[in-house]
């Protein structure tokens, strides 16, 4: 048993279940799936009489989702003081294009050659943590939603926003692939 846990699963198991998450939700009443509603959610539990867009009972519209997140958190932890070691897979062919850029540390969650301290003082580094982290936070703000919140839940919902929102969601990784990161790294 323990090994089906360490272990990855594949993608005929991983993606029900994560499309069964789908229904279970809307059995239990809920329409809003994702990770970024949080943020609004902790806001209103802070500071219940700041601003009127914090002023709703968040125990009742957002409890289940910050369990959600807690779970995650504790999850997060658990695997990284206890769970396996796993080598992240990516094709050969992946390996070569990044090599190109000069990264070549594969031994790891994310390259070593942009994401540690000492790679945080070069442009590269902090136009790839700094400014793009600040660009993810306006970007789900902006759509109102993140990319699993959009992609698993808003399109099962069959949400026009949502849809767009996985378009802008893909053109901007592929921008960034194709000519963002052979500006930085080159």
């Amino acid at each position: 048993m323990g090994d089906r846990i360490n272990d990855s699963w594949p993608w005929y198991v991983a993606g029900p279940v994560i499309g069964l998450f789908v229904p279970a939700l809307l059995i239990a009443g809920n329409r809003v799936f994702g990770v970024s509603s949080n943020l609004r959610h902790i806001c209103s539990a802070i500071a219940p009489g700041g601003l009127e867009y914090f002023r709703y009972d968040w125990k009742k519209e957002g409890l289940w989702n910050l369990i959600f997140l807690l779970g995650i958190l504790i999850g997060g932890f658990l695997a990284s003081h206890w769970g396996a070691e796993h080598e992240i897979a990516i094709s050969e062919q992946t390996e070569a294009a990044l090599a190109k850029l000069g990264v070549h540390d594969f031994s790891g969650v994310a390259p070593h050659e942009v994401f540690n301290w000492r790679a945080l003082l070069t442009l590269r580094g902090f136009v790839c943590v700094i400014v793009g982290g600040l660009l993810v936070g306006f970007g789900t703000a902006y759509a109102g939603g993140c990319t699993s919140g959009h992609a698993i839940s808003g399109l099962a919902n069959f949400e026009l926003p949502s849809l767009i929102a996985v378009f802008g969601f893909f053109a901007g990784g592929l921008a960034a692939t194709y000519f963002l990161l052979p500006f930085l790294f080159s």
